[in-house]
């Protein structure tokens, strides 16, 4: 592009300009001749130039009005190109398929802001989802996303994605990777959607409440959250039964509770 428009601190704005880590994302996405990628939030096109003219269809969803024009120019005129100027929160991933895909046959990828990470990743999982999505994220929600049960960076995050997709930081981005330079390290997450959803869309909305309400609580025993948080109230018999059949210990706290046990304890629960 001729000239680039400086970052917007109001919108999150941190461009990558590490070349090599660049192509390094792009070949974490494993798209290909026939794939339909969409990228959120292009920027400058650092992702954008090393899949224009690799993937099948690409789609650009960015906010900025002057990134959007810079885009524009440089691959409106690509047939297999579309530059669609919106929030990505504000747009469904139904609206960016054409003809006979589905959302399924989607691949995201995207350096994303840091103030809006979680609402944007849990977009993308809503119904339907992507079926492969590579993100730039904080390197501590990165953390946050594969920690094991037990440690203290898991928590309601963790369950939420990894009960609807499996997920795997890839590499560490430092950074000095990005102009202007922001203030923490950031990591490229993986996260692979189990398809088809093996949770129908009331057992996933009755597993958030579960989760929702353990991790409000997470000092607490699972007996006395089960019993008394406001959202739950489970009679203390039929919180017996249920754990038993998860094979979930009453007397642990939520952070030693895994993402399956979570899903048995949810759908074991009257």
């Amino acid at each position: 592009m001729s000239s680039h428009p400086p970052a917007k601190r109001s919108l999150g704005q941190n461009f990558l300009v590490d070349e090599n880590l660049q192509r390094k994302i792009v070949d974490a996405l494993g798209a290909g001749p026939t794939d339909h990628v969409v990228e959120i939030g292009p920027g400058r096109g650092a992702l954008t130039r090393h899949l224009v003219g690799t993937v099948g269809r690409l789609t650009l969803v960015e906010l900025d009005d002057q990134l959007v024009a810079s885009l524009e120019e440089e691959y409106g005129p690509r047939a297999d190109v579309r530059v669609v100027h919106a929030d990505i929160l504000d747009v469904p991933l139904t609206g960016l398929t054409s003809g006979q895909e589905q959302v399924e046959d989607l691949l995201v990828v995207g350096n994303i802001p840091y103030n809006i990470t979680t609402p944007i990743l849990f977009h993308l999982l809503g119904r339907p989802r992507p079926g492969h999505v590579v993100l730039m994220v904080q390197d501590d929600v990165a953390a946050r996303i594969v920690a094991a049960p037990g440690t203290k960076e898991y928590g309601a995050l963790s369950v939420g994605v990894r009960t609807v997709a499996s997920a795997e930081r890839l590499f560490k981005v430092g950074r000095k990777a990005f102009r202007p330079v922001p203030r923490v390290d950031s990591a490229m997450i993986s996260v692979r959607p189990f398809l088809p959803p093996p949770l129908s869309p009331e057992e996933e909305t009755r597993l958030r409440v579960l989760v929702r309400a353990a991790f409000q609580w997470r000092r607490k025993q699972l007996a006395k959250i089960l019993r008394d948080h406001p959202d739950l109230g489970i009679p203390p018999g039929a919180a017996e039964r249920a754990a038993a059949a998860a094979a979930v210990t009453l007397t642990d706290r939520p952070e030693r509770v895994s993402p399956e046990q979570f899903v048995r304890l949810s759908a074991a629960l009257p």
